[in-house]
């Protein structure tokens, strides 16, 4: 009876005390706010059952004028709405008007910066919805196309389209348009052209108007394009046909359609015998390049070269009259290199390079899905697109490698884990910058025997000055100076350190690294959906590195305070303290009076209690000194405390 009286109080509501206030969890282990899962983002990170996102089919077609740099073309968007909502009108990205002498872009870069461009833009017409069309089929008469005219609206670099009738769930609707702009010599250092000799080469992106994402999480995204914030677009297959002068040679995203008009059949002999290859075959000799030989014979003035990429966000390309056409192949997967011949000494092994990086993140992350890989040099310091990138021509082979590599390592990120790199550039550029670091150990001629193995410390140096900002601040906010830190150093350097001081086991981060690849390829994930894959996959909350490196500019700091030997009882009390606001598992190294020494590993979890650790333990032998982090993975912002005593201070290990 007494038991159960005692029971029955338990379950009575307590009176509420005068006064009385909820405890409130203000630890940094606390659970990290996310936004409520539901059947669209699950709590486990996954897309959930109730997944959607729009579909953006285009077919494209353009003209190049080379005496005015000025292209002309047409569109025709296929949109597939997807949601489980009504629209009544289209955004469309038009980035080209980034160049306008009043964008809002030319107010935060100056003109000598990569961000500027100087242009009138976009010039756009007859937007139509695009209605009937259909083939003749089973005794139904064919139906004519129609046009119907759209309003639109344009603000920025973005321009709405009302729609003449809503576009309902699951429904599809066509949006044609016309358009023209001339190509700026220097486009926001995302595209332009470049002067070898008498001859142009244009390196082209951004080229069509683009209808932006519309998502489960903010609906329309219409963040303005100012040049440091990048893309957010939808997947989908296009189409695109790009009409040249005879003289050019042109390469773009996806596979070319029509070899037979644009090429030799010698030319189509080498690249078959490329795509099999495992050294790299000249397509166009240095010898060549810019000989009236490379172009097929024909009376028209002008060529025009078809490509069609499917599962794609985005396409790009380029064209010159003098390219020098590298190839070579693995996995089916035709790697290519276009650069002039005025840079043959270092851009002769940019072949190789597509190569090893197409190939060294395939085996350790995800399978590149596409047919080639292209690398172009000209004007843009480094740019990324679908199967297509670009780096300046004129850096010497290391900072050529260290280019090529970072824009191929975007394959991955964005262009198969299609981010939003508008808002987020971190999960872009930090996890490209994290996955480069493999590459660059592995490439037999990138100069050092471990790149990047100081990024802990480094990043520690760089906190330390006080300068820090948190990466989850969208890029145009950061600014030049800023962005490089907080958007590609600073969190690769996070996953670097998460899997290799935080978790202890590469083996582990690895898994679910690949397991978040898996889970959003060619899909739109958002931080929390990032955040939770992780966790889910390594069997770890890890709020508190979320917390304290991505929204927060919390620093790490661990250091031994004292040690206090009793030799009646044999106990040794280390006492440790975390000054930092950022807590961190760490190594510590245990060195004894007759000169060896153990390695001990210290969870987390010791600094639940608060930033003081009193750590008891009966030792094998008397203690000399204790150092925590002896390999430097933390980013420490004072390290001269990580030992004790402080006078003794061991020797950083030889990683």
């Amino acid at each position: 009876m007494i038991v159960l009286a005692i029971a029955a109080m338990f379950q009575q509501p307590l009176a509420p005390q005068r006064n009385e206030r909820p405890i409130q969890d203000t630890s940094i282990f606390r659970r990290l706010e996310l936004p409520a899962p539901n059947r669209i983002r699950t709590g486990t990170g996954t897309p959930g059952p109730d997944y959607w996102q729009q579909r953006a089919d285009y077919t494209v077609s353009v003209t190049l004028d080379p005496a005015q740099h000025r292209l002309t073309g047409t569109e025709v968007l296929t949109y597939h709405n997807n949601s489980p909502d009504t629209l009544r009108y289209l955004w469309f990205q038009l980035d080209q008007n980034i160049c306008r002498p009043d964008a809002r872009g030319s107010f935060l870069y100056l003109q000598d910066t990569r961000n500027a461009c100087i242009s009138d833009g976009y010039a756009i017409s007859d937007v139509a919805a695009v209605r009937g069309g259909a083939p003749a089929a089973r005794g139904r008469p064919a139906q004519p196309e129609q046009r119907v005219p759209l309003q639109t609206s344009v603000n920025g670099t973005l321009m709405r389209v009302d729609l003449d009738q809503p576009l309902p769930p699951r429904a599809t609707l066509r949006v044609a348009m016309a358009y023209a702009f001339v190509v700026a010599e220097h486009g926001s250092d995302r595209n332009g052209r470049k002067r070898y000799g008498d001859d142009w080469l244009y390196t082209i992106a951004q080229w069509y108007p683009r209808v932006a994402v519309y998502d489960d999480v903010r609906g329309w995204n219409t963040e303005q394009y100012l040049g440091g914030g990048e893309f957010y677009l939808e997947y989908g297959d296009i189409d695109f046909a790009i009409t040249v002068p005879r003289s050019f040679v042109v390469v773009g995203t996806g596979a070319l359609q029509n070899r037979a008009e644009v090429l030799t059949a010698e030319q189509i002999r080498r690249l078959d015998a490329a795509l099999r290859s495992d050294s790299t075959i000249g397509i166009i000799a240095r010898a060549e390049a810019g000989s009236p030989a490379t172009r097929p014979t024909g009376d028209s003035p002008t060529l025009t070269w078809r490509f069609r990429a499917q599962n794609v966000r985005d396409v790009a390309w380029a064209a010159a009259p003098n390219f020098r056409w590298d190839a070579n192949g693995w996995n089916g997967i035709l790697m290519q290199a276009f650069f002039s011949p005025a840079v043959d000494s270092t851009w002769g092994r940019a072949a190789a390079v597509a190569r090893h990086s197409i190939r060294t993140y395939s085996e350790q992350w995800f399978p590149y899905p596409y047919p080639t890989a292209t690398v172009v040099g000209g004007s843009v310091s480094g740019m990324e697109y679908p199967q297509i990138v670009f780096c300046d021509a004129d850096d010497g082979s290391e900072s050529m490698f260290g280019c090529l590599d970072h824009e191929l390592g975007h394959q991955w990120f964005p262009m198969i884990v299609g981010s939003n790199e508008r808002l987020y550039a971190w999960m872009d550029e930090g996890f490209n910058t994290f996955i480069n670091i493999g590459s660059e150990r592995s490439w037999e001629h990138a100069g050092r025997p471990q790149p990047n193995r100081d990024m802990p410390t480094q990043i520690g140096g760089w906190m330390r000055q006080g300068m820090d900002q948190p990466i989850m601040l969208p890029p145009d906010r950061l600014g030049q100076q800023l962005l490089g830190i907080e958007g590609y150093f600073k969190p690769g350097a996070g996953l670097y350190i998460m899997r290799h001081a935080m978790l202890g086991d590469s083996t582990r981060f690895d898994f679910a690294f690949r397991e978040y690849i898996r889970r959003w390829a060619f899909r739109h994930p958002t931080p929390a959906d990032f955040f939770r894959t992780m966790e889910d996959a390594l069997g770890e909350d890890l709020s508190y590195f979320w917390r304290g490196w991505f929204f927060r500019t919390d620093r790490v700091d661990v250091a031994v305070d004292t040690i206090i030997q009793r030799t009646d009882t044999g106990v040794t009390r280390v006492v440790l303290s975390s000054p930092g606001t950022l807590p961190m598992p760490a190594d510590a190294r245990v060195q004894y009076n007759d000169g060896s020494s153990d390695r001990i590993r210290l969870p987390v979890e010791v600094w639940y209690m608060g930033p003081r650790y009193i750590w008891v333990r009966r030792f094998p032998k008397p203690v000399a000194a204790v150092e925590l982090d002896p390999d430097l993975w933390l980013p420490d912002v004072n390290r001269a405390n990580n030992v004790f005593p402080r006078q003794a201070a061991p020797a950083p290990a030889t990683p």
